[in-house]
């Protein structure tokens, strides 16, 4: 009995060593990336923002396609296509539910996501809404909108 609890207590012990493990590589892996794809942006938004029926453990492609089917997404967006700062925005908006503007909350586009974000200082500095997004700024954005979501 007691050789079955410990061979059962050491499995689960070494279970999150190798989820966090996956994790971190991912991780690295993605701030090493120059410009991430809307597949990548929509794993790691999602995540972020705790997303009702999306699971964590889902794959990229499984997370571009919620993204997609729920119209979060530009409608030029491939999985494997570079992703645009603007294209991110609109993802970020919606994954998170931040409200917009009038303009953003007739049109619900691309464009004003970028907008808004930029209003709302999430995204800061001398930016360009068609040029593609490195992992560490993805990062760094997701980040400022759980800061500025958590002050709300």
């Amino acid at each position: 009995m007691k050789k079955h609890f410990y061979l059962l207590f050491g499995v689960f012990l070494f279970i999150p060593v190798f989820v966090s493990a996956q994790t971190a590589a991912e991780m690295e892996r993605l701030i090493e990336t120059n410009a991430v794809s809307y597949e990548q942006a929509a794993r790691f938004v999602l995540e972020a923002a705790d997303v009702p029926g999306f699971s964590g453990a889902s794959s990229a492609a499984e997370a571009f396609r919620y993204a997609a089917e729920n119209n979060w997404l530009p409608r030029k967006a491939t999985a494997g296509g570079e992703a645009s700062l603007q294209g991110v925005a609109l993802l970020i908006m919606e994954s998170f539910g931040i409200k917009g503007g009038v303009f953003y909350t007739v049109v619900k586009n691309s464009h004003y996501a970028y907008r808004e974000l930029v209003y709302k200082a999430i995204i800061q500095g001398r930016t360009d809404p068609q040029m593609t997004v490195a992992g560490d700024y993805l990062l760094f954005l997701i980040g400022k909108t759980l800061e500025f979501t958590e002050g709300e």
